[in-house]
């Protein structure tokens, strides 16, 4: 059974700093694309980063600069670390593993909010 677990979200200050981490069981956690995707109270769902099997990294335009993806294959992992956040960057925030179109899982998604 796949499954990938999202947690470290919360409230935090705008300017403030939040790490969340997925953990990946059930599949080859080194053969999947990693990502991390959003989703905003009436907005569609949005790639906010993600990382290749080979490490490469690729970010959405609103983060680049203040979001960092990386991956831990010994620990089937992926984080992402959101620096100098803003109330903009509020939304639930989802794992996905991606394979192929019949190997592609998510997260149950963990809240991220950004409030004074």
């Amino acid at each position: 059974q796949v499954q990938l677990v999202e947690s470290g979200g919360g409230l935090v200050q705008p300017g403030g700093s939040l790490r969340l981490s997925c953990a990946a069981s059930g599949i080859i956690f080194s053969r999947y694309v990693m990502g991390w995707y959003r989703q905003a109270p009436g907005k569609q769902r949005e790639l906010v980063a993600a990382i290749s099997r080979d490490g490469s990294r690729n970010y959405a335009d609103s983060v680049k600069g203040r979001f960092t993806i990386s991956r831990d294959n010994a620990k089937n992992a992926v984080y992402l670390q959101m620096n100098s956040l803003t109330p903009e960057d509020t939304a639930v925030y989802y794992c996905n593993g991606y394979r192929s179109v019949l190997n592609d899982y998510w997260g149950q998604g963990t809240q991220v909010t950004v409030s004074s």
